[in-house]
């Protein structure tokens, strides 16, 4: 998997949003000195697929609150509703992809928790359903139950996720 660098970026925070180690990066990047990258430089994520070999990609509008699940060909498979970060923790808009999912991880995150390539953030379930349609997470996607439950059955590890306003 191919990975841009933004302007701030670390290697270090690169690694951590797609949880691997900096020397695996280094590693398969060729990289001699980490603090010589630079923004638009493309490096080598190792452990995850080309994400132009996915079948499936996901395009979330927070302001429309709705996830799309579309074919790699951009026919439409289906469209959820969602809830997104409220004004002061929002959900953070860019390119990533979904590195692990969690059955039952427990407390507030539903049946089902999908891991975005930013560390912190995912798409999951919730125990509170009357969320789904508001701006009230702490930056994460939030979907009914069923919804993540079936999303998780159909997208395998490495689907792109595009998070637009």
């Amino acid at each position: 998997m191919k990975h841009t660098i933004k302007k701030g970026e670390t290697l270090s925070q690169i690694a951590q949003d797609y949880r691997i180690s900096v020397s695996s990066l280094l590693g398969a990047n060729q990289i001699p000195n980490p603090n010589l990258i630079y923004p638009g430089q493309v490096i080598n994520i190792p452990g995850f697929p080309d994400v132009e070999t996915q079948p499936y990609k996901i395009l979330v509008s927070l302001n429309k609150r709705t996830l799309t699940l579309q074919r790699k060909n951009n026919t439409t498979v289906k469209r959820y509703p969602i809830a997104v970060g409220r004004m002061l923790s929002g959900t953070p808009t860019g390119d990533y992809i979904i590195i692990n999912k969690a059955p039952n991880p427990g407390g507030p995150f539903g049946t089902m928790w999908m891991s975005l390539s930013k560390e912190h953030y995912g798409i999951h379930g919730t125990n509170n359903p009357s969320s789904i349609g508001k701006a009230v997470s702490k930056g994460c996607i939030r979907m009914y139950n069923r919804d993540v439950e079936e999303l998780a059955r159909t997208i395998p590890i490495g689907t792109p996720v595009h998070i637009h306003p």
